[in-house]
């Protein structure tokens, strides 16, 4: 049985720093880390899909947590696809970005450097064995199909030696006709498959299926439930407090992921106010962790 990791996408959230969940005297940038790590043993690092990360950031993530504490990190927008402002990137790569240029239309040379500088600054973390994996989360309209094979093989090489998870957001990557062969791409690739929850009755619905593809990690993200998905203010996308029956339902389909993978990262990323931290606590106490 492998080990089942409980956590949140975010420990720096500012409804939740407002909320109280962190104790008095720890809701500076350290303690809030620190007495995090004392509750949670993985956390997801969203902030560095917006902007590059800072080795002193990573740096400062390790020496906060204990070394049994794991970071899943989410890759950087333009090596994901998604639209980037120029104004994300360091001021000297700024002029290489065509502003409105599509996935294809990036400088290969441009995305080889940010790389570069992405990965050189999350090495603390690796190398204190503290990085869980880094999670590409791909835009919606990466639909399966050759090019987007193609693309994703390129950001797998490009990441070699790198741990690599990946989120479809198009919901055909995992629609029976297509199930297969994305098991069997991410298997090749050696990228974990990210499972989700989300609201099932939006025509961008993902499933909410669990394949393991590789036998270091499974994970598998909770977005919430909120209708809202895709249209709403950050805030209505994600407003949504699990019940218990609905976290129950993924107790079995996580269970079986650690049957077959060494560890199981479950992230809730419902983060209005404390609902994350108290999903992350219910669903540890479903699974008999508390």
């Amino acid at each position: 049985m492998g080990e089942i990791r409980v956590g949140t996408c975010s420990w720096t959230d500012k409804a939740l720093v407002a909320g109280g969940w962190y104790p008095p005297g720890r809701r500076d940038a350290e303690g809030r880390l620190r007495h995090y790590a004392e509750q949670f043993p993985v956390a997801e690092v969203d902030s560095t899909y917006y902007g590059l990360p800072s080795t002193r950031n990573s740096l400062l993530w390790a020496d906060r947590t204990p070394a049994v504490f794991r970071f899943d990190v989410k890759a950087f927008s333009l090596l994901t696809g998604h639209p980037t402002r120029p104004q994300a990137l360091p001021a000297d790569l700024r002029p290489a970005l065509v502003r409105g240029a599509g996935r294809d239309a990036v400088d290969p040379g441009l995305l080889d450097e940010v790389w570069d500088r992405y990965s050189a600054a999350l090495e603390p973390l690796r190398a204190s064995g503290r990085l869980g994996t880094l999670v590409f989360q791909f835009p919606p309209g990466l639909r399966p199909g050759r090019p987007a094979v193609e693309f994703l093989r390129r950001c797998r090489e490009r990441a070699a030696g790198w741990p690599v998870a990946m989120e479809f957001r198009h919901p055909d990557w995992w629609r029976e006709e297509h199930l297969d062969a994305t098991t069997a791409l991410l298997t090749e690739l050696d990228a974990t498959a990210v499972a989700v929850d989300m609201v099932q009755t939006l025509p961008t619905s993902v499933p909410p299926l669990v394949r393991v593809t590789t036998p270091a990690l499974a994970l598998v993200r909770f977005h919430g439930r909120s209708t809202a998905w895709g249209t709403g203010t950050k805030e209505e996308r994600f407003r949504h407090t699990y019940t218990p029956e609905e976290l129950t339902e993924w107790v079995p389909r996580i269970r079986a992921a650690a049957e077959q993978a060494r560890e199981v990262h479950v992230l809730f990323n419902n983060c209005c106010g404390d609902a994350a931290v108290r999903a992350a606590e219910a669903m540890r106490h479903l699974l008999g962790f508390s």
